[in-house]
């Protein structure tokens, strides 16, 4: 586990190419690729993404998360300057479709904890459902004023695809905001929320986390009502973050394949407590599931090295399980921070053999699927 002091912690959360700048009027280098690109191949993952949408399961594209937020470590990525409009034309830049654009539930409350990521301290009462208020009412604003449009159902990704236009899938990490009442998955959906990471760095009453000491020994009874009320609903299931126990609790209570949005897997060179094991990811895989291939930092220095990632994540739980989730704007040291470098990204799959069955399931596909299949099995 990597220890994070004050700074390291800041730029975890918002992102280290602009934290400290006080400039948001340009966005992060880019990160180095670590191959030459083909033009041959270049010019093919041009025409792949504009026949194939390319979605980001789990991203923060502007910082959006941050603005109004109180916390002294909030203020530091505020000072920085949310900036979706600038993130917006770079996806476009990048012929993305879109993707995530995720509320942090316990930003307020996060900071160096024992030398690693985590929480500061205990929620005040109302805190939590006042920040996601504040969080989602923010992003349905700036998503519009920033050019793109709130999709609510799998169909929206597709005809905001075709017309050229950026798809904004609203999503939370983290289900501190629910409190004691899982009923408020119902207002989150309402709210247009089509996603919930169970947990975050907070432990909280659905389950245990990968970074903190357990406390449930997995998914609790209230858990469970969540994961039922999300079913109901037709809220796609995020399990990253969440303890391997905690996961298994999910995959034998929904009736739904639910998604890792972001993470790697242990056990190949690198290592992380954000990581999952073979035998946990072969879990999700099985019940029809989608794991998010992460360009995390944590023992990677270039964007080949993310598709080294990616391809090993494929050979374990099959192409048909692997997606693109970056952490965009809260990632750790990201091998892959713009949009802009997608067709970059995607040139260096196919060069590398893929293919372009495959490279469309890893862009979009297979989340679309995983979609489709928990917005088909709403029943309220």
């Amino acid at each position: 586990m990597e220890t994070v002091d004050r700074r390291t912690f800041i730029c975890m959360v918002a992102g280290a190419a602009l934290v400290g700048k006080g400039d948001a009027q340009s966005l992060p280098v880019d990160a180095p690729l670590g191959f030459s690109p083909d033009p041959t191949f270049v010019q093919q993952a041009k025409e792949l993404l504009t026949m194939k949408p390319a979605i980001d399961l789990h991203a923060h594209p502007g910082v959006t998360f941050a603005r109004g937020a109180v916390s002294p470590e909030a203020q530091h990525f505020i000072g920085a300057g949310p900036f979706e409009t600038l993130r917006i034309a770079d996806m476009l830049a990048g012929d993305v479709a879109g993707g995530s654009f995720a509320a942090v539930a316990d930003v307020e409350i996060l900071g160096p904890r024992k030398g690693v990521m985590g929480w500061t301290r205990e929620f005040r009462p109302g805190e939590a459902r006042a920040s996601y208020d504040r969080q989602i009412a923010n992003l349905k604003e700036w998503v519009r004023k920033a050019g793109a449009t709130t999709a609510l159902a799998p169909d929206d990704i597709v005809r905001l695809h075709s017309q050229k236009r950026i798809a904004a899938l609203l999503m939370v990490e983290g289900g501190d905001f629910l409190e004691d009442d899982a009923q408020y998955v119902k207002k989150a959906f309402r709210d247009g929320v089509r996603s919930i990471t169970l947990v975050h760095y907070h432990p909280n009453k659905i389950g245990d986390n990968q970074t903190a000491e357990p406390q449930s020994g997995g998914l609790t009874a209230f858990g469970r009502e969540v994961v039922a009320e999300m079913d109901d609903v037709g809220m796609v299931i995020d399990v990253a973050h969440a303890s391997e126990d905690t996961v298994r609790g999910v995959l034998k209570d929904t009736r739904n394949p639910v998604m890792c949005s972001h993470t790697l897997l242990a056990g190949h060179g690198r290592q992380s407590p954000r990581f999952i094991s073979d035998a946990l990811a072969h879990d999700i895989a099985a019940h029809g599931g989608v794991i998010g291939a992460w360009p995390s930092g944590f023992g990677s220095t270039t964007m080949n090295d993310y598709i080294d990632h990616i391809l090993t994540l494929s050979g374990v739980v099959g192409p048909e399980h692997v997606g693109f989730g970056t952490d965009m704007d809260g990632n750790y040291k990201p091998v892959f921070n713009n949009y802009r470098q997608v067709p970059l990204l995607v040139s260096e799959l196919l060069r590398r053999g893929y293919g372009r069955d495959d490279t469309a399931a890893f862009l979009g596909g297979n989340f679309l699927r995983v979609f489709s299949k928990v917005w088909s099995g709403r029943t309220s």
